[in-house]
């Protein structure tokens, strides 16, 4: 969970891309030590970061949809609102049932 609310305030600061190259390495070998599959974690780390990108005050898909939209950051906030509850409860189902992530790659795998 403390890697959760890690990613989650990076996310909202830096570009995913440069967050995922400076921090995956640390954090994946952290999770390899308490037993977390890599590709569950791989998950984890990347519905954090895009849920950063949409996480006010300074998440960099606010600008964008402010500036495409023509409106202001607050009214981009307040309507994209439901979706980031519904991010965070996806986040949180993920993370505790590794299935969500796991049940399409194991199908391959097996």
């Amino acid at each position: 969970l403390l890697i959760n609310l890690l990613l989650i305030v990076v996310g909202t600061f830096m570009e995913t891309v440069a967050a995922l190259l400076i921090l995956f390495p640390i954090l994946l070998k952290v999770a390899l030590a308490v037993d977390v599959d890599p590709v569950h974690f791989a998950v984890i780390a990347v519905l954090n970061l895009i849920i950063g990108l949409t996480t006010p005050p300074v998440g960099v898909c606010l600008f964008v949809a402010s500036s495409i939209g023509k409106i202001s950051i607050g009214e981009v906030s307040k309507a994209g609102l439901p979706f980031l509850l519904v991010s965070f409860v996806v986040l949180i189902l993920v993370t505790l049932f590794p299935w969500f992530s796991l049940a399409l790659p194991n199908m391959f795998i097996d």
